[in-house]
């Protein structure tokens, strides 16, 4: 028994010392790179922009059936906006959105949404807000006032506007990259006060906006 044992003993030896049973040695992992952190831009926003369409987005939310609330967005919004908070009466929008843009995530409702009964789309392709006057609350916030233009009828609406950020983005290509700002504004309209009064008991007439503008600064 002993004899056997020391046999495995210096079998086992041997074989370490020729590298047959050798463990291979593991490299520590190399650390995982830091995540960068993401923050907003806090540069100076003052100036002329031009609306990035593919980064901005119109979306509504209004009562359906009584019980819930529908949801939906309009894409390819264009545009302008001069922003100068220390001089509001140089502040000013021009925006419009295409009304076929549309999108409830389900075609069937969004090709009723775009018929006579409610966007009339064939006839007025296009909403169309302009502003008249900006009130500043502070540097980042306030209140746009203009005319709001849907399905042929103006109304005078008002806007709450926030400042998102500002800041040169030097990374994304034109027609993307330069100096940017973002804002988000919100308001709520009464859609039967444009004409849109299909559906009157079972769709909501309070329709709660929110428009997320992004713009690219205009060469001076």
């Amino acid at each position: 028994m002993k004899a056997s044992a020391s046999l495995r003993l210096g079998l086992a030896a041997t074989l370490m010392s020729l590298g047959v049973l050798a463990v291979p040695a593991t490299a520590p992992a190399a650390p995982a790179p830091a995540v960068q952190a993401y923050a907003r831009l806090h540069g100076n926003p003052v100036g002329s922009y031009t609306v990035d369409p593919d980064h901005s987005l119109a979306q509504f939310s209004v009562g359906h059936a009584g019980v819930a609330m529908l949801s939906g967005d309009f894409s390819k919004i264009s545009g302008s906006y001069t922003f100068d908070p220390r001089h509001p009466k140089d502040c000013k929008a021009d925006i419009s959105i295409p009304v076929n843009t549309i999108a409830t995530f389900l075609p069937m409702r969004d090709k009723d949404l775009l018929d006579t009964a409610f966007f009339d789309a064939s006839k007025y392709p296009t909403m169309h807000f302009v502003s008249t006057r900006y009130v500043p609350h502070g540097l980042h916030h306030g209140v746009l006032l203009g005319e709001l233009t849907l399905r042929g009828v103006t109304r005078p609406v008002r806007f709450r506007v926030h400042l998102l950020g500002a800041g040169k983005v030097g990374y994304l290509p034109k027609p993307w990259g330069g100096y940017l700002t973002g804002f988000v504004a919100t308001t709520v309209i009464d859609r039967t006060a444009f004409g849109m009064d299909a559906y009157a008991s079972g769709i909501g007439h309070k329709v709660r906006v929110r428009v997320e503008i992004e713009g690219v600064r205009k060469s001076s």
